[in-house]
């Protein structure tokens, strides 16, 4: 049976007034509809025959009906009209957005400032994405003739895309076929499973469209591997005047021009698969400029895809055992902070321990 623009109009209006009312919806309430200029008794021979094609239920002995999954696929692929968000609705958004952004950097920066004071050392604070983030599907969109829209949605539901130039030899159908091998083989991977065999895998599926798929595999495994979230805070570098190992001026000078995000970069990377809090002594410190130095990090979970990272740098004669401790406080307080619905105050340690410190 065919699927005429009429039995489109009427499957469409009657998900559309399903939707609003959660109630079977009859052939008189589509024929009031002011778009309707069908009487009744052909809306209802229209209804009786997409049941039969399967796009319509009739619950019970009610004579209305409701759209079945099948209904919804097509309403969904189909039918239904693009919605435009209202300004309020725009606003509201951008401001929970906002509101969630500036809730991690105003804690970013607050836990490095507390972490500081606890140590007495300088401290360093971030928020980055979870090494465990996956693809959870790929898209490919035309963009016109000769180029596309790769989109990739990760499993922390953040959105990427590209815009990919397309091949003269590139055809939409070789297009679609692509996306199919991607969605087959690249989806559920974090970035440590990416691989040249995943590479051949997708470009022996993909077809006439294989040499598209290096371009977005590395695109991808680039995103996968970007830090995502607040950027990286030091605070309390002052401290390290403090200890007697940086009297010399010239020496302290060269550590603290040091203490900025870029030679600290590597940290988060370095912690991502271990679990607890980890020492660098000296030498094991992947930034040249801290091989004098001794550097101590942990993580903790935000959520919604996030993890935290406080840490201290300081001299090597530093007392690890109280370091350790005072950060594993601070990690194990701000992920039980975070799991929680309402966010109570930022934690602390005893002042007593402050006060030795």
């Amino acid at each position: 049976m065919e699927l005429t623009e009429r039995k489109k109009k009427v499957l469409r209006s009657i998900v559309d007034l399903y939707i609003h009312n959660a109630e079977p919806v009859g052939s008189k309430a589509v024929a009031e509809l002011p778009d309707m200029n069908y009487s009744s008794a052909t809306i209802r021979n229209e209804m009786a025959e997409l049941t039969a094609m399967g796009y319509l239920e009739q619950p019970h002995t009610s004579a209305g009906r409701v759209p079945s999954a099948a209904g919804y696929r097509l309403y969904v692929d189909e039918l239904m009209s693009d919605y435009r968000l209202s300004l309020d609705e725009t606003r509201s958004i951008n401001t929970a957005i906002e509101e969630k952004v500036q809730q991690v950097d105003k804690l970013v920066e607050k836990v490095a400032r507390m972490v500081s004071q606890a140590t007495s050392l300088p401290a360093i604070s971030m928020a980055s994405r979870q090494a465990s983030v996956s693809v959870k599907r790929f898209d490919l969109i035309q963009a016109g003739q000769g180029s596309f829209i790769l989109v990739v949605m990760l499993s922390d539901d953040e959105v990427v895309n590209k815009l990919i130039k397309l091949p003269l030899d590139v055809a939409e159908e070789d297009v679609k076929q692509l996306m199919t091998a991607l969605n087959a083989a690249a989806v559920g991977l974090t970035a440590a499973e990416y691989s040249q065999r995943l590479m051949e895998r997708v470009m022996a599926a993909a077809g006439p469209a294989a040499s598209l798929a290096p371009v977005i595999l590395e695109f991808t495994l680039q995103t996968l591997r970007r830090p995502s979230g607040a950027g990286m805070v030091v605070a309390g570098q002052h401290r390290l005047l403090e200890q007697p190992e940086y009297r010399d001026v010239d020496k302290a000078q060269r550590v603290l021009t040091s203490l900025d995000e870029e030679a600290l970069s590597n940290l988060p990377a370095l912690i991502q698969n271990e679990n607890g809090t980890q020492v660098l002594v000296g030498p094991e410190n992947v930034a040249r400029e801290l091989k004098d130095t001794s550097v101590v990090v942990t993580k903790f979970d935000i959520g919604d895809g996030m993890q935290g990272m406080i840490g201290v740098v300081g001299p090597t004669r530093m007392d690890y055992a109280k370091v350790t401790a005072r950060l594993s406080y601070f990690a194990e307080s701000l992920s039980k902070l975070f799991s929680k619905p309402e966010q109570p105050q930022l934690p602390q340690p005893p002042k007593e321990e402050i006060k030795e410190a």
